[in-house]
């Protein structure tokens, strides 16, 4: 299943003229998670679908899975990348050289410029190989974005190569690249065999560099990202839902724009359902193992809409020894090198519930030896309350789980299972 083929199972139509520039961003908020197609956009002749993966029973069904197995499947991926079929022809046609052509969302009255959210960007370098990661574009030219690009992978290999490299940007993906683009593993892995392990997909050889691209993606933008031009980006809502701050990014010059027949733009509302479940869910697999790799017997991992989807990641374990607490902890910050608060809980309880989750902070956490601080650390630029330049930030870590020898006292008492509606 493409992402062409999903957006027909979408949950609302909307067949009436709306505008790209803040009607459509407003329409998508009050629809919550529910997914949209718009037919009719007022500025351009393409169609536009949104919340498309805007929870994960959406992203289990585009998988065809069931969503208790999403992140075993995410770790088999992350761990066992496979090489997706290249094929050498596409239905793709090139389109004018004009970003007002496509319906890139103006979303709220400070963004000041049209913005790509859904796009990931892709990279390679001649050594170190080919790179896959999501970066917000800022529309300042009809060929140019400035891209919102962090000190990780994409910056490294642009530094690498003297601050250039040639780039595609691809918008319309599948959930399969969405995840794998979104799980950062170390640079030489290929995010798009991640991918094709998760769901097989099929790739195409980009047209003006020496790179492979998604076969069905609706449309994608060839050209160059740059660090020796630099516009300012921002201020833009990101996932927290507060405004992000002005800075002077890398600029990447489109030279080429390809599209499939009546191509279909992914809208992809910043601090919404969707923003959380595709920046969120793929880092709880990365969690996952390096827990399990510190000897702790892991059961599940949810970094959860409450903080987010970012900054509070939730562990599940069967709790073997006092110290498994701080390792579940210590090992989820390295997992997780965005998360602020990690919350460790015994297999009781239910991770999904946050009511659960308070309880066990309630009854079972003593701040004088459950709690850890870890000062002057590297967050998230996302949080506003950390320094925006540095993203110095302070994180800790709550261990809610019973001491081994209070089990018996502190265990929660179970009623006989009667259903009312059996005596009714």
């Amino acid at each position: 299943m493409s992402f062409r083929e999903f957006v027909k199972k979408t949950d609302y139509v909307i067949d009436k003229a709306v505008s790209k520039n803040l009607q459509a961003s407003g329409i998508i908020y009050s629809a919550s998670d529910k997914s949209i197609l718009f037919n009719k956009i007022k500025e351009n002749d393409y169609k536009v679908a949104a919340n498309v993966f805007a929870s994960k029973e959406k992203v289990a069904k585009y998988l065809n899975c069931e969503t208790k197995e999403l992140v075993p499947l995410m770790i088999n991926a992350l761990n066992n990348p496979s090489t997706p079929e290249l094929i050498l022809n596409t239905d793709h046609v090139e389109i004018d050289l004009d970003l007002e052509k496509i319906p890139i969302l103006i979303h709220t009255d400070s963004d000041g410029a049209p913005y790509v959210t859904s796009g990931v960007i892709i990279v390679k370098d001649s050594i170190v190989g080919q790179n896959v990661c999501y970066h917000r574009g800022r529309v300042i030219f009809k060929n140019k974005f400035a891209l919102r690009i962090l000190e990780r992978n994409t910056m490294e290999l642009l530094k690498k190569n003297n601050g250039e490299l040639r780039a595609a940007y691809c918008i319309g993906i599948g959930a399969e690249i969405a995840l794998a683009a979104a799980m950062a593993p170390a640079l030489g892995v290929n995010e798009l065999e991640i991918a094709n392990t998760l769901k097989p997909i099929k790739v195409i050889n980009a047209k003006t560099f020496d790179a492979i691209l998604p076969a069905d993606a609706e449309f994608i933008l060839e050209g160059k990202i740059s660090l020796h031009e630099r516009h300012s980006e921002g201020p833009f809502v990101d996932l927290t839902g507060t405004s992000d701050i002005i800075r002077d990014e890398p600029v990447f010059t489109v030279e080429k724009i390809y599209a499939r027949p009546n191509a279909i733009y992914h809208a992809l509302l910043p601090g919404g359902f969707e923003h959380k479940i595709l920046m969120g869910m793929p880092r709880e697999p990365t969690v996952f193992d390096e827990v399990k790799k510190a000897g702790v017997d892991i059961i599940d991992v949810s970094i959860n809409p409450g903080g987010s989807s970012w900054f509070h990641v939730l562990i599940k374990i069967n709790k073997k020894t006092e110290e498994d607490g701080k390792k579940a902890i210590v090992a989820a910050m390295k997992g997780h090198t965005s998360g602020k608060h990690f919350f460790v809980v015994d297999n009781d309880i239910n991770i999904y519930d946050p009511l659960e989750v308070e309880w066990a902070f309630a009854t079972r956490f003593q701040a004088n030896k459950d709690f850890y601080k870890f000062e002057n650390q590297k967050g998230s630029s996302l949080d506003p309350s950390a320094n925006q330049v540095t993203r110095e930030t302070t994180k800790a870590g709550f261990d809610l789980t019973m001491p081994l020898d209070r089990i018996s006292e502190m265990k929660r008492t179970k009623f006989p299972e009667n259903n009312i509606k059996d005596y009714l």
